[in-house]
């Protein structure tokens, strides 16, 4: 009897611990997938590529920069393609944190931009907040807000 106690106790953790081995792998993908579609944004902007921009936004997007009217997708990407891409330019993403709940993901972390030749906005950095939604097996952006950081003591 208490080997057959045993048994059904070693089974159920080895169920439980299936469970959570199940649970932990869309939680990595869904991750993974919203920062790449986050990185792949970022080189959409650098490039001013359009096309780019376009798939990657959910098509309700919608954005806001400091207490500022908020920007529809066209809008978006018209001000961010216009012109040609400057190759001095770059961005990084830093303090990162990504926040799941099933088919929607919460981005928040820190852009800085770099310059080559040490133009503005050299070390402009902006706080950000996105939200991301999975749309036919895929990852967009449907929502950001972004704040510009106080720039670091001299």
């Amino acid at each position: 009897m208490r080997q057959l106690l045993i048994l059904a106790l070693a089974s159920m953790a080895v169920m439980s611990m299936a469970a959570q081995a199940a649970q932990a792998a869309p939680l990595a993908d869904a991750k993974a997938g919203a920062m790449a579609m986050l990185r792949d944004w970022v080189k959409a902007e650098n490039e001013h590529d359009a096309a780019a921009l376009d798939r990657i936004l959910d098509d309700q997007f919608i954005s806001t920069f400091e207490a500022g009217k908020p920007t529809r997708k066209a809008a978006f990407i018209k001000s961010l393609s216009a012109g040609k891409a400057d190759p001095a330019q770059s961005q990084s993403l830093t303090d990162e944190t990504v926040v799941v709940d099933g088919d929607t993901v919460i981005l928040v972390g820190t852009d800085t931009f770099h310059r080559t030749d040490g133009a503005a906005p050299d070390g402009l950095a902006l706080r950000y907040t996105i939200t991301c939604v999975r749309r036919g097996g895929r990852w967009v952006a449907l929502a950001e807000h972004i704040v510009k950081m106080p720039a670091p003591a001299k």
